[in-house]
């Protein structure tokens, strides 16, 4: 891989370290700002290429809310520009580490997924020479700390990177707010910065977001999520479905005893996945509650005779799971991370991934009603109020789709020939 150019920040955040550098002594860095704007590139690049400079014989950490994200997110480039640049790397996947070599020097980096407050426990008694926190805000604070204590070796440094979240957020009042007391490099990036976007590229992107997730994930501010949660949605997201038989169908399913069930039935088409029809049921409402096998029944008219490749369902709804494979289909236990979600569920609505039918009226409604909690003390919480179809559009867009996204290059680079 052969790199064309690199912004001024890219530049920045690839030689800080360097003796020649006017940042050299400073213990972090902190590359936050806009997606796609080239920094998960240029700081995996950076971070090896310290180590393999200033250690031998080290270990080193590199973290991202799961393994597997920060092997998409960051490995996955960043080996194979280090091998074109000479340095010979091998994986040791059962033990989520890999070691890199270049000159008599090799190191070790072991892999770490910070994705909830028991994965301190992960990183606890090691010993590093530095550690790379990709998509810190991601973390919990208590597993970013123990990482962070982790680095006791003389030398040793700090690499965060991340897209914003609100204000009140732990790491921005701790460490961007405080990059001075922290001695820490702090670099905003744009779509701007990152040269290997063209302008039709960028504007792509702009188009993407809106609300709080435009402000965060395109002018990299760190802002409240406030309003409704899909603002941008309208009747232009409303249409039906095409004539003639669809390619694959699939259920999604947000399950309630007290609280309302939702059901939605889809049929995927030339890459669009539709809404079909929907299944709603407020058992307080109807004065009466369902059984699960009542809920299969109802499951099975929803269907109307099409057999689904797959049911998406609440992971929590135990007995209603159950039931449902006693009956032969082809369960999925949801993804259930709910920002995620909601993140995946917006992208895929504004690029036509996903199409909300005409007949899907509870959708429809909980679609102006679904709004973030302003009383969350800093947190991005919907409201647990009409979020029954919400749940479940959001479980079938992270789990039948669930496509893999992660960050941009972060410069423009042509395949060697």
């Amino acid at each position: 891989m052969k790199f064309e150019s690199f912004s001024e920040k890219q530049a920045i955040a690839l030689t800080w370290w360097s003796p020649a550098s006017i940042y050299s002594d400073l213990d972090a860095i902190i590359c936050d700002g806009a997606v796609r704007s080239g920094k998960t590139l240029c700081m995996g690049i950076s971070f090896l290429c310290w180590a393999m400079r200033q250690f031998d014989g080290m270990q080193f950490g590199m973290c991202g809310k799961t393994i597997v994200s920060l092997r998409r997110n960051v490995l996955s480039t960043v080996l194979p520009v280090m091998g074109d640049l000479g340095f010979s790397y091998q994986q040791k996947h059962s033990k989520n580490l890999f070691t890199l070599s270049f000159g008599g020097r090799t190191n070790t980096f072991y892999l770490f997924g910070g994705k909830d407050e028991g994965s301190q426990a992960l990183i606890q008694g090691a010993t590093f020479a530095g550690v790379l926190l990709d998509e810190v805000a991601l973390m919990p604070r208590s597993f970013v700390e123990q990482a962070c204590a982790r680095c006791s070796v003389s030398g040793s440094k700090l690499w965060f990177n991340c897209n914003p979240e609100g204000p009140e957020h732990w790491f921005y009042k701790e460490w961007v707010q405080k990059t001075k007391q922290r001695r820490a490099l702090y670099l905003h990036f744009t779509l701007e910065d990152n040269p290997a976007l063209s302008r039709k590229i960028i504007a792509r992107y702009r188009k993407m977001y809106s609300g709080a997730f435009y402000r965060r994930f395109i002018l990299g501010e760190w802002v409240a999520a406030q309003g409704r949660v899909y603002d941008f949605f309208d009747e232009s997201f409303v249409r039906g479905a095409p004539e003639g038989e669809m390619e694959e169908y699939a259920v999604s399913c947000d399950y309630g005893t007290m609280n309302p069930s939702s059901f939605g039935f889809w049929g995927k088409k030339d890459g669009v996945w539709y809404r079909l029809r929907e299944y709603y049921y407020d058992s307080r409402n109807m004065g009466s509650q369902k059984t699960d096998a009542e809920y299969v029944l109802e499951l099975e008219r929803l269907c109307e005779g099409k057999r689904p490749s797959a049911v998406v369902v609440d992971p929590s709804a135990a007995s209603f799971i159950e039931a449902l494979r006693r009956k032969a289909f082809p369960v999925m236990k949801a993804n259930n991370d709910v920002l995620s979600g909601i993140r995946l569920t917006a992208d895929l609505l504004k690029s036509g991934k996903i199409v909300i039918c005409p007949e899907c009226t509870d959708a429809l409604r909980e679609f102006s009603l679904y709004s973030w909690d302003e009383k969350s003390q800093g947190r991005d919480v919907p409201i647990k109020q009409f979020d029954h179809a919400m749940d479940d559009i959001r479980y079938f867009a992270a789990t039948v789709i669930s496509p893999e996204q992660g960050d941009f290059f972060a410069a423009t680079y042509v395949e060697r020939q």
